[in-house]
């Protein structure tokens, strides 16, 4: 078996920022694996996708279905695009996660669309993807995918924490990997943005201007979710369901903003301290908030790292193709410590070329 793959991961997340694509070279020597990211960027959703991503929750399964198979000839064009702009020539497959429309895993429910079909029809790629819907049917949350690349890419740090829609981390305990998502991130943060006519908040400038609301601020740190045993996961139906209702639209979006973000940092710090946890690797968007980074830095004690920019912003991208990897090799790409699984496997159905 070769050990030594050229993979392009593609990445779409909660926060809508767009669709992360990264060329990878994956080499496995002495059983240690290594990386390289040789091309990465990130393509900008257009309006009408936006909507039509915000929207799909609602959809009927007749018209999600349409929906899946344009987001899949979606990802298909962007990688085409890719490959000719980076002029790529070697490739062995497209790893893909597809973009979340539903995660209820309590409930046996995770939907990604992005039809391998429709990919395959504009590239001549063997493609990977829907990686959570095996996890979920062994009673697992579908999620976080993450930790496997952790455990084998990234060993050297105590922890690994991304900053995306959603906080997540993983770690080892107890002789095993553990990970979960810790708290609602970007994804609260862009909402309520939306209210002054802006997509982020750039820096962290409007949070900064603003006041903790200490009645919000316990409100949220009360939330059942915090006090429940891992693992365990979160989704957009939480925060609609949990966290949307207890926001006064009375308040300012810059106290509300600041009100998230301590409650976020709280929320990780938390965690980094109750699991002794030292070097502190942090990855993802939230990284470029510097007003959120000075607040986690007060909130914790832990060691915190930043890598490259390239890793900061494509490490999902990186590991959804080195998923794409272990699938390829029939390897353990899932591990049941994190997810809550039955037992550890080998997730992600592969699409070959005609």
């Amino acid at each position: 078996m070769t050990d030594e793959y050229y993979v392009i991961g593609l990445m779409s997340g909660t926060s809508m920022d767009g669709l992360d694509l990264a060329y990878v070279h994956f080499q496995r020597q002495e059983s240690k694996w290594s990386f390289k990211i040789i091309y990465a960027e990130t393509v900008s959703y257009s309006p009408q996708w936006l909507d039509d991503l915000n929207n799909a929750r609602s959809l009927e399964t007749s018209e999600l279905d349409v929906l899946d198979e344009a987001y899949g000839s979606y990802l298909g064009i962007a990688v085409h695009n890719f490959l000719e702009k980076y002029a790529i020539q070697k490739v062995d497959f497209v790893a893909s996660h597809g973009h979340t429309i539903h995660h209820r895993p309590n409930e046996g429910i995770t939907v990604q669309i992005g039809s391998s079909r429709k990919i395959l029809n504009e590239i001549n790629l063997p493609v990977v993807n829907d990686f959570r819907t095996q996890d979920v049917q062994l009673r697992g949350q579908g999620a976080p995918l993450v930790p496997i690349g952790d455990e084998l890419l990234f060993s050297k740090f105590d922890a690994c924490l991304n900053l995306g829609g959603f906080s997540n981390i993983s770690f080892r305990h107890q002789a095993k990997r553990v990970a979960f998502d810790i708290s609602p991130a970007n994804i609260v943060l862009n909402h309520y943005m939306k209210r002054v006519g802006q997509p982020f908040d750039c820096d962290g400038a409007m949070a900064r201007s603003g006041e903790v609301y200490e009645d919000l601020l316990q409100q949220l740190n009360q939330l059942p979710y915090y006090s429940e045993s891992i693992p365990k996961s979160l989704g957009i139906e939480w925060v609609e369901s949990q966290l949307h209702p207890l926001i006064n639209n009375d308040l300012s979006v810059p106290d509300i903003l600041r009100t998230l973000v301590e409650h976020a940092t709280f929320q990780i710090g938390q965690v980094l301290d109750n699991y002794q946890l030292n070097s502190l690797l942090v990855t993802g968007g939230g990284v470029f908030n510097s007003f959120f980074m000075e607040r986690l830095a007060a909130n914790t004690s832990s060691k915190i790292i930043i890598p490259a920019d390239e890793v900061v912003e494509y490490k999902e991208a990186l590991i959804f193709a080195f998923l794409g990897v272990l699938r390829w090799r029939n390897e353990i790409n899932v591990l049941k410590s994190v997810t809550g699984a039955k037992k550890n496997h080998c997730s992600g159905v592969i699409s070959l070329t005609k």
